[in-house]
């Protein structure tokens, strides 16, 4: 179906150019205005989005051309534009970076498919004339691109900011929609390793959001902002309705702040078959619920490994359960989880133990982008052949431990756990550095769920005969 709903996206020529800060803002002083704004964030990211989630008091969604075809394309839109009064998709890296020489999957790729308008995020640091260069490079790259208007960030004095908007406006023909003066104080959005520091993990993430929503009040004409988002043409919309195979089943997944990795769609695919889904966190329970299967996914154990190791009585637990076959599949943080040990900084934090590895984190990245793997050896979560598209970015690595060999997955793109290798399993276990995405992959977990519903009859079975 086509139909008509306003959309902006939201780029910068750079990663660290502010356009997060500006999204959220955006997203919140609408929202407080009344603006139903249903947010996106293009690529695989997880931090972002949940900021954004928390900015728009609404689920965010990610778009990403690389990981999803046409038809999950159009499905996430569908899902996330239901009543919507705004679209606002915040783009990732620079403008034009994707993931070749031509710009592949670029933020620029990703406007064009979804005809919206463009509002760049420039970084005036330090900078005056030399903004309009920028902005005219930017035209001069995509003549196509609908580039609407720039918002001049981190401007310093009035002065300042005369003289860019009037290069931008005057020299590179484009409309300058507000300006963002530096802000005071601590930043509101600090960083580390992996990025931002998670929504879960800020100490204050409302206070965080309602300072970008200052921001944006007080320097962006949000009228004129939305008459922007006006502009873009009918989408053609396709709402899912392909029927899924129901399993009534329950399945915890690990949550808190070491695990918040879980991509929205994720979570309701498991729901619409029908699965109860039961957080658990795994720093404050003592022990496993009963449950039929365990998802963990991603996030950062290394931040919090000596809460999590501290917890005996838990990871006894999942061994236990494990031990009576219970399945676990497992995502990054989830595999670091898993593992016999973790070292961070030098000292070595026991883990849950359920896997024979040991995890050491590392001060640069050891796997980061798109991850393409093939399933070359059999085993119950996926059919051998099945080519998995998804996404890594970590900073651990499998220093040693006997499981690191027992691996379904051969790597065509990307790191996984080395020698182009990923997917450890070990009997009911699969623990991988690959994040999937249900609108990317469907039947990701459909060799989980079906372990967890023999789990299940198997537990029904040994009830009945203790009865």
């Amino acid at each position: 179906m086509r139909v008509k709903v306003p959309r902006l996206v939201i780029a910068g020529l750079s990663g660290d150019s502010g356009k997060t800060l500006v999204s959220l803002g955006i997203a919140r002083a609408l929202s407080d205005r009344g603006v139903a704004v249903r947010p996106f964030k293009k690529g695989p990211d997880y931090i972002d989005t949940a900021w954004l989630g928390v900015a728009a008091r609404s689920t965010c969604r990610n778009l990403d051309t690389f990981l999803m075809n046409d038809e999950a394309m159009a499905s996430a839109l569908a899902t996330g534009a239901r009543d919507a009064d705004l679209i606002l998709v915040e783009g990732n890296r620079g403008l034009f970076d994707g993931v070749d020489v031509e710009g592949s999957h670029s933020t620029a790729m990703l406007a064009r498919r979804l005809a919206a308008p463009v509002v760049l995020v420039l970084d005036c640091t330090k900078m005056t004339r030399t903004a309009a260069a920028l902005v005219l490079g930017c035209r001069a790259m995509d003549p196509e691109l609908d580039l609407a208007g720039v918002i001049l960030n981190r401007v310093g004095c009035g002065r300042h900011e005369t003289i860019v908007r009037e290069a931008v406006a005057g020299i590179a023909g484009t409309p300058v929609l507000g300006v963002i003066r530096r802000i005071k104080g601590d930043d509101p959005l600090p960083g580390r390793h992996l990025g931002l520091v998670t929504a879960v993990e800020h100490p204050d993430p409302e206070e965080a959001v309602q300072r970008a929503a200052e921001a944006v009040a007080d320097g962006i004409d949000l009228d004129r902002l939305l008459a922007v988002a006006q502009w873009a043409p009918e989408l053609e919309l396709m709402p899912a309705d392909t029927p899924i195979e129901q399993v009534t089943v329950t399945i915890g997944y690990l949550e808190g702040k070491a695990f918040s990795f879980y991509y929205a769609e994720n979570l309701e695919r498991l729901r619409a078959a029908g699965v109860q889904l039961l957080p658990v966190d795994p720093a404050g329970a003592s022990e496993l619920p009963e449950v039929d299967g365990l998802y963990i996914g991603g996030g950062f154990p290394e931040v919090h490994a000596a809460r999590l190791g501290s917890n005996t009585e838990f990871t006894a637990s999942i061994r236990s359960r494990v031990d009576a076959g219970m399945p676990v599949y497992a995502e990054c943080a989830g595999l670091m989880y898993l593992a016999r040990e973790l070292v961070v900084d030098g000292v070595t934090h026991t883990m849950a133990g359920v896997l024979d590895l040991v995890v050491e984190q590392r001060p640069t990245p050891q796997g980061h982008g798109y991850e393409v793997a093939v399933v070359d050896r059999d085993n119950p979560f996926f059919a051998a052949g099945t080519r998995l598209v998804g996404h890594e970015f970590h900073y651990s690595r499998l220093v040693s431990g006997s499981d690191r060999e027992h691996t379904v997955l051969r790597v065509e793109r990307g790191t996984g756990i080395g020698d182009s290798r990923d997917g450890i399993t070990n009997g009911r276990v699969f623990a991988s550095y690959l994040h999937l995405h249900a609108g990317a992959t469907p039947g990701w977990a459909d060799g989980f769920l079906s372990l967890a519903a023999q789990y299940a009859a198997e537990r029904d079975g040994s009830a009945a005969l203790c009865g």
